[in-house]
């Protein structure tokens, strides 16, 4: 007998190729959760930039596409890096075309910021979050800061308190789904 797996839709905030909030996410997906069936968005950069005259009666293809892997998911998992103070504009950018749906409301939600600093960026992910009406606790959210340093090349976290940080998140994370409120 198979145990159905919860599926979770992973977007990173960071459009570089192999960046360590990718990393975080990839580590996540291979060795922290096996109840979690996660994919990870990778195309950020390709969705257009938000214009409200598009959304009214026809969003762009990727925007349908994208909101549709939010919608299907049980669950969303955001890690985004901190750019000049702030949230990256392409993470950003992808929120922005959810304001006028309500695929995030009530939508169980887990969010990290992994960046040298990362404050003001996660700051800012929590206020645009609950605007989307996104479930999360305390318990759902991690800031960790001077990210480089924790993990390496490879997507290892050599960290080994960010590993337990990690691994707590991810286990309150999957007990918000056990709970039916």
């Amino acid at each position: 007998m198979s145990i159905k797996k919860i599926k979770i839709f992973a977007i990173t905030g960071s459009t570089r190729k192999d960046s360590s909030n990718f990393k975080i996410l990839k580590f996540i997906s291979e060795n922290i959760n096996d109840q979690f069936e996660i994919e990870i968005f990778e195309d950020l950069e390709g969705i257009p930039h938000f214009n409200p005259d598009l959304d009214d009666e026809f969003p762009p293809e990727k925007v349908i596409f994208f909101r549709n892997k939010i919608l299907r998911a049980d669950g969303v998992l955001i890690c985004t890096p901190e750019y000049v103070f702030s949230l990256p504009g392409s993470l950003k950018n992808a929120l922005e075309w959810c304001v006028s749906t309500t695929i995030f409301s009530n939508k169980k939600t887990g969010l990290i910021t992994a960046s040298a600093s990362g404050e003001m960026a996660h700051q800012q992910l929590l206020l645009i979050m609950r605007t989307l009406e996104a479930k999360f606790e305390e318990h759902n959210q991690l800031l960790i800061q001077g990210i480089r340093g924790k993990i390496d090349e490879a997507g290892k976290v050599v960290d080994l308190r960010t590993l337990e940080a990690l691994q707590h998140f991810m286990y309150d994370f999957e007990n918000q789904f056990k709970t039916n409120s």
